[in-house]
Parts: structure tokens; C-alpha cells; sequence
């Protein structure tokens, strides 16, 4: 067993003060931030474990040690004798990794007094290291009268040090960042490796960059670009090089044009060069880490939107819930399974710190969302537990909403069934969404159990010992306590409760995808159905059928279109469109894999309306399709929408890309040249979306 200096002054202060300590007090105690506290009191948790107690945190009592006083007095005999350690043994495992990155042989002897540990501790660390790197490609080996060696690929290695630093490290970087802004910082390294004067540029440049783009990157995948940055500069700087091999511009474009920008002001500021694979190497990270705003995801990703679909509806189905018409959910997948697909194929070694965690709140969801992932993304041999923890991360938020929907039967006991009983229940229909019916009894009037399995929540201001079926013991006057931990059985027995009953019918409770809800002003519902009706008349009204004979080039047949739709005054500069779509095109493939379309598309200030409309090609081209290979094209899609859209414009733009590919009758029948047939397919599709979205809601 380990314990730092921190941990150990923890449990002394705890066991002295039981229930006088917070974790505020612990901070200015030890006189560190309340974050690092936090990380400290986690490991105290570990160590409580070991002797049978736990740690309690409470908003009002504070910290305490819970368990038997003879546990607690071995405990106290254990701490007192042992010898703390200043390091940790992953900060020890980091300084081990650092130290054979440096592509030198070590002597176990060596690395043991550089590291100040036992020969057999450092052996212990290389076997625990030689596992947990075996998935980035980069091995340990360990040769009679050469020593210990690192082997693998540049790259790999300095994902693999990023990973690491992240996943154990990763509170630590966030807190030296903000000591190193404020000028605080006084180690000679952060976290015993980065070069402060180089980190807190790196952040400053990243955080300005990114502040001027519509890209937004999460807090860890901020943190993970800003690890990785600096790795590569330092390794880098040090000549440790990558191979020539590292990667391709395919797909990379804009992400290399912003991290050129940020290299390219680091060199400025500091005597380090990029090499052009660093750049390909880091646009890459940034491909794989990046979370899009939903608004900006690009609704030409047909396969994975088809995918995403069929996804929701598989876990839907194992779940027993209707997720199908959640477009907030099929926006957020859509935008998170891009970046996160980009990161599966490339090896780049993920980490979610919210993993076990999300493993213990969703179990059930969990292992849904595993199943239908595996099934859907055949092409991957094995997806990491911490992607799918993000993804379900999506359906979790979905469900939480959906809690508050659902028809729940509750139960008020009361000793006697009046007074203060009637309060305590309009307080919770007040207070908890979703609780729309609450019955009142007395302690006599359950004294049958077999009447009270219909509710599904049962609540009661006094104890109930005689009572087999759980129910939450609360104050009359409902505290803000009592509140949290109703939320929190519903919403971790949320499986139990939708198998005795179905979520409520739209007509009743289903918010529409816009966010308008049902019991929303009369304003909200005519704002709701005049979007509707403008979006789907300017999709109707603005369709056509190109029959261009004497154009065989596709960029002639886009600039024919386009001329023709700004003489219809539904776009200003033809020339601005066309450049933009232009860029489109330059930045990936447009073609359907496996369709013979072409979805030509951008989003555009000139344009005014919605606008869909398709052009058969005299002769087929070679195009590059979406899954970033060649295929040839027979009929070319437009697709033209306004710079800024509304929600409901969205899912609108959404529901015409993906119904391309619903199905072979529908890719044959957007193939043909039939404007007739055509049209009726989308009259069909929106007057489905009318019955199921808008009427029913």
C-alpha cells in the first residue's frame, strides 16, 4: 500500500475531526487548491476500502470516516507507521516512461536509482508499463546485458505519452495551466516533463485560434491538443523524429491550415521548427478530437447518418423506448461518431475518465449501446470501452429528458393521510417533472403490500420497518436533499419503471425536436408550424429536374444550376455560391458510395431559401465519394441552404440527405430523371414527417 504525505495528513485530520472538515477546509489546511484535494481524496477513498470504511461526503455534515471503530483504530495504527511517499506510482511509472523514451538501453540497477525505488519495484513498473502500451504498438524489452528498451514508432510513442499524461494527469495539467497563466507556477517542469514557458503559449494560441472558427473543442480534447502540441515540440526540439510515413493530407485540410497557424506563431515566439509530417501528424489529432457545434455538422455524412439512425433505433428497441424522432440525440451522435471513428482507425488511444463511472450509472444502456455499436460498425475490429462510455454519454442525456416524461404513479404515506400530506404532494408534482399522479395514505391504509406494487415511487415522512418494498424516507417540508435523491431513484431505476409501462404518447408529453413543447405559449406552436410550412413549401416549390444535353462537365452543369437560381432571385451572387460549393467539394468526397449520386451542398449568406433539385449527367465522372474513394457519378444533387438555419430548418436539410439512402427503391427513384415520380417521393417524406413529428406532437 502507498500513501502521499497529502492522503495521509487527509485521514489524520478526518479521523481528529470527523464531520468538521470539508474538502474547502482540507484545501486551505494543506494549503493547496480545492482540486487537488479532490484528486487526494480519492485515493484516501482506496485506502478506507482496504480496512472495510468509507469515505461519506455530505453538503452539510461535511467529510466523515464511516465504518466500525476497530477498523477505524487499525486504520489509524496502519497510517501512523507508515512512510509516505512524495510520488505516486503512476507519477513514478511517468518518470520511468520519460526516462526510456530518450531511446537509450537502461540497466534495471539504473533505472531503479534514477527513479529511487527497489530493483524489484522497478521490474513491477516495467510489467505494468509493457501492458498498458501494448495497445499503442510500443513495446518493452528487456535483453540480457543490454537492458531495458523502448521500441516503436515515433508517433506511437508520443500518442502513447499523451494518452498517458491525460489519463492520469489530467486535473494536474488543467491546474498547472492555471497557475502558469496567473504566474504562480514555480517547478522548473510541469508535470515533471512540459516546459512551462512553452505550455502557456501553446494554450493562449490554441484558445485564440479556435475562438475565431465555428470548430469548439471539449474540455479534455482542448486539454489532449494542447498535450500533444507540446510533446511535439519538445520531441521534436530534442530530434526525435517522425517517420516520413505518418500520414496523409486526405480529409485534413482544414485541420492542417489551423494547426500551420499555430505552429507556425510558435516558431515566432520560440527557437523550434516544425517538420511538414508534424503538422500532418498533429492535424490529425485535431481531426480525431474536435467536437463540432451540431449546428455545422455536415449533413452530407449519408453512411454515417444511416448508421446513426439504425443505432438509435437498435438501442431504442433493446430499451424498450422510441428514441427514433430525438433529432437533438441523432444531431449530437452524428456530430461525436466523425471524430470519434477518425480516432478508432488511427489508434489514438482515448481515454474517458468518466468511464467506470458511466459503466455504473447506465449499466443496462451501456451494454445496449456496446451491442448495436459492435453491430453497426462491422468494419472495426474492436471499439474501446471509453468510446462507447461517450456515446452513451448521448443516450444518457436523451433519457434523463425522457425521465421527466414518463407516466409515473407515486405514493405520499403520512401517519395520519391529511394535513401536511397534501402540501408535501404539490410540492412534488412542483418540483419533479414528470410525477402527475400521487395518491395520499395513511399508515393504516398500506397495510396490504400487495396494493402498493402498481406505484412506482413510494414516499414517506416517517419510517416504514415493516415495509418489504423500498420507499424514500423524506421531511414534510421536502428539503432541497429530499429533491436530489427523488431525481436520483428515478433516474437510476428508470429501467425498471419503463418495463412496467411505455413512455407517455406524443400527443401528450413528446417535446418536438425544435424544443417547442406542447404546453408552450400559442406563439411558440404558430412560430413551430410556420417553420415547418416555410421550409418544406421552399423545398417543393424551388424543386426541378435538370435536362442539360449539351453539358457533360460537372462543374458546368453546377454553374448552369446556380445561374438559373439566381435569375429566380433565390440567391444573390452566383459566382460566391459557386465558389463555396467549390470548397466543399475540396475539402472531401460528395459521391454516394454505392449509388452513382453525387450530393453537391453548402450553406451559404447569398442564399435565401431552401433549395434541393437534380441534374442527370450526359456521361458518368470519376468523383471522389464520401468513404474517400473514387466512383463514377450519373446524377448530380444540389443541395442549398442559407448561412443561418433554425432547428427545425435542420432536421428538415437532415431528413432529405438521409432519405436518399433509405432504401433501393429510393436511391433508384432520386437516381431516375422522373421530376413526377421524384417530387412524390418527397411530398411522401414530408407529409410523414408532418404525421409523426408535427400532428402527433
Amino acid at each position: 500500500m502507498y500513501i502521499t504525505n497529502r492522503e495521509k495528513a487527509i485521514i489524520e485530520l478526518l479521523v481528529k475531526t470527523s464531520g468538521k472538515q470539508t474538502a474547502a477546509s482540507l484545501a486551505n489546511h494543506l494549503n493547496v487548491s480545492g482540486r487537488t484535494v479532490h484528486r487526494d481524496l480519492n485515493g484516501v477513498e482506496k485506502i478506507l476500502q482496504t480496512f472495510g470504511l468509507h469515505l461519506i461526503r455530505h453538503l452539510e455534515t461535511g467529510l466523515r470516516i464511516e465504518g466500525k471503530n476497530e477498523n477505524i483504530f487499525r486504520l489509524v495504527q496502519k497510517v501512523m507507521s507508515m512512510v509516505p511517499i512524495d510520488q505516486t506510482p503512476e507519477e513514478k511509472k511517468l518518470q520511468l516512461l520519460i526516462v526510456l523514451m530518450q531511446e537509450d538501453a537502461f540497466k534495471i540497477q539504473a533505472l531503479a536509482m534514477e527513479l529511487g525505488v527497489s530493483n524489484a519495484t522497478i521490474t513491477n513498473y516495467i510489467e505494468e508499463l509493457t501492458e498498458w502500451l501494448s495497445p499503442f504498438n510500443v513495446t518493452i524489452t528487456r535483453k540480457r546485458g543490454v537492458g531495458v528498451d523502448l521500441t516503436g514508432s515515433e508517433s506511437a510513442k508520443r500518442k502513447a505519452l499523451a494518452s498517458y499524461f491525460l489519463l492520469y494527469f489530467y486535473e494536474e495539467l488543467i491546474e498547472s495551466l492555471f497557475l502558469v497563466e496567473n504566474g504562480k507556477y514555480t517547478q522548473e517542469l510541469m508535470v515533471n516533463y512540459f516546459v512551462p514557458e512553452y505550455m502557456v503559449v501553446i494554450d493562449r494560441l490554441v484558445n485564440t485560434i479556435f475562438n475565431r472558427t465555428e470548430q469548439r473543442l471539449a474540455d479534455n480534447d482542448y486539454i489532449g491538443l494542447i498535450v500533444h502540441i507540446g510533446i511535439t515540440m519538445q520531441r521534436t526540439d530534442a530530434l526525435f523524429l517522425l517517420e516520413e510515413e505518418t500520414g496523409s493530407m486526405n480529409n485534413l485540410l482544414t485541420e492542417y491550415n489551423l494547426i500551420k497557424e499555430i505552429c507556425g506563431r510558435l516558431e515566432e515566439a520560440f527557437s523550434v521548427t516544425f517538420r511538414e509530417q508534424d503538422l500532418i501528424y498533429l492535424a490529425g489529432i485535431l481531426k480525431g478530437s474536435k467536437l463540432q457545434s451540431v449546428d455545422v455538422v455536415p449533413y452530407d455524412s449519408l453512411v454515417l447518418s444511416k448508421m446513426v439512425k439504425t443505432l438509435i433505433q437498435d438501442v431504442s428497441s433493446q430499451l424498450h423506448i422510441d428514441l427514433t424522432n430525438d433529432f437533438s440525440l441523432y444531431q449530437g451522435l452524428l456530430a461525436h461518431m466523425e471524430p470519434s471513428l477518425y480516432r478508432i482507425k488511427q489508434q489514438m488511444g482515448l481515454f474517458n475518465p468518466l468511464k467506470e463511472e458511466i459503466k455504473q450509472k447506465y449499466p443496462f444502456l451501456f451494454l445496449a449501446v456496446k451491442n448495436s455499436v459492435e453491430k453497426q460498425f462491422t468494419d472495426i475490429d474492436s471499439i474501446p470501452d471509453d468510446e462507447i462510455a461517450f456515446i452513451v454519454l448521448h443516450f444518457g442525456s436523451a433519457l434523463v429528458m425522457r425521465e421527466e416524461k414518463l407516466s409515473i404513479n407515486a405514493l405520499v404515506v403520512c401517519p395520519t393521510g391529511i394535513g401536511t400530506s397534501k402540501m408535501l404532494a404539490s410540492r412534488i408534482k412542483k418540483e419533479i417533472m414528470g410525477i402527475d399522479h400521487i395518491e395520499i395514505k395513511s399508515l393504516k391504509e398500506i397495510q396490504d403490500q400487495t396494493k402498493l406494487k402498481r406505484f412506482d415511487l413510494i414516499i414517506s415522512t416517517v419510517k416504514l420497518p415493516f415495509l418489504d418494498i423500498d420507499y424514500l424516507l423524506v421531511s414534510p417540508l421536502l428539503t432541497e436533499e429530499n429533491i436530489l435523491t427523488i431525481r436520483n431513484f428515478l433516474k437510476n431505476n428508470l429501467k425498471k419503471v419503463t418495463e412496467k409501462r411505455n413512455y407517455l404518447p406524443p400527443s401528450d408529453t413528446k417535446a418536438s425536436s425544435t424544443g417547442v413543447k406542447p404546453n408552450g405559449t400559442i406563439y411558440e406552436v404558430l412560430h413551430l408550424l410556420k417553420d415547418v410550412q416555410k421550409s418544406i413549401e421552399a423545398l417543393l416549390t424551388n424543386f426541378k429536374v435538370y435536362q442539360l444535353q449539351q453539358v457533360k462537365d460537372h462543374e458546368k452543369v453546377l454553374a448552369e444550376m446556380v445561374l438559373t437560381i439566381q435569375k429566380q432571385k433565390l440567391l444573390n451572387s452566383a459566382i460566391d455560391v459557386l465558389a463555396s460549393l467549390r470548397e466543399r467539394e475540396r475539402k472531401g468526397g460528395l459521391g454516394i458510395p454505392g449509388t452513382g449520386m453525387g450530393l453537391f451542398h453548402c450553406r451559404d449568406k447569398n442564399i435565401h431559401e431552401l433549395i434541393f433539385q437534380i441534374s442527370p449527367l450526359q456521361e458518368p465522372i470519376m468523383v471522389k465519394g464520401m468513404d474517400g474513394k473514387d466512383m463514377s457519378m450519373k446524377t448530380l444533387l444540389l443541395l442549398l441552404a442559407p448561412e443561418e438555419l433554425s432547428v427545425t430548418e435542420q432536421e428538415i436539410v437532415s431528413l432529405i440527405s438521409t432519405s436518399l439512402i433509405e432504401n433501393q427503391e429510393a436511391i433508384m427513384i432520386f437516381s431516375s430523371a422522373n421530376e413526377q415520380v421524384i417530387r412524390a417521393k418527397l411530398e411522401a417524406i414530408f407529409l410523414h414527417y408532418l404525421q409523426t413529428k408535427i400532428i402527433k406532437e
